[in-house]
C-alpha cells in the first residue's frame, strides 16, 4: 500500500457500529417513552419471525488494561457480583413486562469488562434468569468473552451446558514488553489451555482477538503473534487497530507515551503483512478487521450476504431488535438507539425506582435509516447500490463526487447505480463510509472524538 494513500486518508473517523454514530445522536429529541414505543413496534414486527438479540455487559475487571476503550469498573471485590446479577435480571424483567409476548432469543453475547470475573455459579444464575422469561429461537448463537488468565474449565462447562457454543479470547500480542505496556500479562500457555478446554468441551467456534499498533509493538511481534495463534487454529480472528484515544478514555490509555505507539506507516505495514499471513494460513477476510475459516458461521454468513454489524461488532445472527442489558449497554430497535446509565450507582438507582435505566438515545429519521443501510452494506459486504428509490437521497451527487477521487486512488469502482470496494480499498472502508455520513458532513466535530482510520 502506498504511503501517500495512508497520509491522505489517515484521518479521525468512526468505526460505524451504528449510524448515526453516538456523538451525533440527537438526545434533545429523545425520551424514554419514545424508546419504549419504537422497541414495542420493532419487537412486534420481528420477534416471531427472527427473534431478538441480547447484549449483556458485565463491567468488572480485576485490573486495568491500558489499551482498552471499553466501559469497565476495576475492582477485586467479588461480592459485587451478586447485586449486579440481580440488577440485570430486574432490568430484563422490566423489558419483558413491556413487551406483549415472550421474547424469542436468537443471540446472547456476554461482553465486558471481564465476563469471567463472575463465578460460574453467578453466570448460571444470570443466564437461567434470562431464559426463564423467554424462548430460544431454533437457530441461536450464545457467546461470551473470556479472559485467558481467569477463564476456568468450570466457566466453559457451565456456559456450554446453558447453550453457549462460541467463546472469544482477548490475546492482543504475545510479546512480553508489549504486554507489560498494556498491563495484560498472559503467556501463550494460558491461551493454549483455555482454547484446548473449549475444544474438549465441544465449543464449535473459538475466536482470538489480536491488536496491532500497540505501544512498543513492531512488525516481528505481530507476525510472531499470528504464527503462535495459528498453532491453536481458532475458527475466527479479530485483527484490530489499536484505537489510541486517551482524550476520551482518560488515564487508562496513558500508561505509556504517545511516541511509544507505532507510526501510521508501521501500523499499516503490520496490518497488510499480518493480513497476508492470515490469508496464507487459510483464513478469509470478513468485513473490516475480521478473518474466519470456511467452516465458521461468520464466513458462511459473509458468503450468503447476511452478515450484520451492530454495537456487538460483526455477527452472523441478524435481528431487528437488540436489547442491551447492564451498565452502559446500548440497545437498538432499528428505529432507535438507547444507552443505559454509565455510573453503577445511577444504574442501580433507576432500577430501584422500577425504571428502565436508559439515559440517552436517538430516534432515527427516514434519512438516517437509508444512510444506515448504505453503511451496513459497505461495512458488511463492501458494496452498496441505489437502484431502489428508497436508497436515493438529494446529496448522492455530492457523495459520488467525493467517491470519484477515491476511485482515482483505486479504492473503489463506481457504476451507474452502485459502488464496489476494491481489494486495496478494503483497508479504507471507514473513509468510504464517511462519504455517506451526512451527519458528519453537516457538523464536523470541533474537537477530536474519533480514532484514526489507519
Amino acid at each position: 500500500m502506498r504511503d501517500s494513500l495512508i497520509q491522505k486518508y489517515n484521518v479521525p473517523g468512526p468505526r460505524y457500529t451504528s449510524y448515526p454514530t453516538v456523538p451525533y445522536w440527537e438526545e434533545a429529541q429523545f425520551s424514554l417513552e419514545q424508546w419504549k414505543q419504537t422497541l414495542k413496534t420493532s419487537f412486534a414486527e420481528s420477534n416471531s419471525a427472527e427473534g431478538i438479540s441480547l447484549y449483556i455487559h458485565l463491567p468488572f475487571c480485576e485490573s486495568l488494561c491500558t489499551f482498552c476503550g471499553c466501559h469497565k469498573r476495576v475492582t477485586k471485590k467479588h461480592e459485587m457480583e451478586q447485586p449486579y446479577i440481580r440488577a440485570v435480571l430486574k432490568e430484563w424483567s422490566l423489558y419483558c413486562d413491556l413487551l406483549e409476548e415472550k421474547p424469542r432469543i436468537k443471540e446472547i453475547h456476554l461482553g465486558g469488562g471481564t465476563p469471567t470475573f463472575f463465578s460460574p455459579m453467578h453466570l448460571i444464575q444470570l443466564i437461567g434468569g434470562i431464559l426463564a422469561q423467554a424462548e430460544i429461537a431454533e437457530q441461536y448463537e450464545f457467546s461470551f468473552e473470556g479472559h485467558p488468565n481467569n477463564t476456568t474449565r468450570a466457566h466453559l462447562q457451565a456456559l456450554y451446558d446453558l447453550g453457549f457454543r462460541r467463546v472469544s479470547y482477548g490475546v492482543q500480542d504475545y510479546n512480553e514488553t508489549v504486554q507489560k505496556a498494556i498491563h495484560r500479562i498472559q503467556p501463550f500457555e494460558h491461551v493454549e489451555q483455555v482454547t484446548q478446554w473449549a475444544r474438549e468441551i465441544g465449543y464449535s467456534s473459538i475466536s482470538h482477538d489480536l491488536v496491532f499498533g500497540l505501544p512498543f509493538q513492531n512488525l516481528d511481534d505481530v507476525l510472531n503473534t499470528i504464527n503462535q495463534t495459528n498453532r491453536l487454529r481458532p475458527d475466527r480472528l479479530a485483527f484490530y487497530s489499536y484505537a489510541h484515544v486517551p482524550w476520551i478514555k482518560g488515564n487508562g490509555q496513558r500508561g505509556f507515551k504517545d511516541h511509544d505507539v507505532p507510526k501510521d506507516e508501521i501500523k499499516r505495514q503490520c496490518y497488510e503483512e499480518g493480513k497476508n499471513k492470515l490469508l496464507a494460513q487459510g483464513y478469509h477476510e470478513i468485513g473490516m478487521d475480521h478473518f474466519a475459516l470456511e467452516s465458521d458461521a461468520m464466513y458462511q454468513s459473509f458468503q450468503a450476504g447476511t452478515l450484520h454489524r451492530n454495537f456487538m461488532g460483526y455477527t452472523a445472527s441478524k435481528t431487528q431488535v437488540m436489547i442491551g442489558l447492564g451498565l452502559s449497554s446500548i440497545s437498538d430497535s432499528w428505529y432507535s438507539f438507547a444507552q443505559n446509565e454509565k455510573k453503577l450507582e445511577d444504574y442501580y438507582a433507576r432500577l430501584e425506582n422500577n425504571e428502565i435505566p436508559v439515559y440517552r438515545g436517538h430516534i432515527l429519521s427516514a434519512e438516517d435509516l437509508m444512510i444506515r443501510r448504505h453503511i451496513l452494506n459497505l461495512m458488511c459486504g463492501f458494496q452498496t447500490s441505489w437502484t431502489e428509490p428508497e436508497m436515493q437521497f438529494p446529496e448522492l451527487v455530492e457523495v459520488l463526487g467525493q467517491l470519484e477521487e477515491m476511485q482515482d486512488d483505486g479504492l473503489l469502482e463506481i457504476k451507474p447505480q452502485s459502488i464496489r470496494v476494491t481489494e486495496q480499498g478494503k483497508a479504507f472502508v471507514r473513509n468510504i463510509c464517511m462519504a455517506f455520513d451526512l451527519h458528519l458532513k453537516r457538523r464536523r466535530p470541533e474537537s477530536r472524538i474519533f480514532s484514526m482510520t489507519i
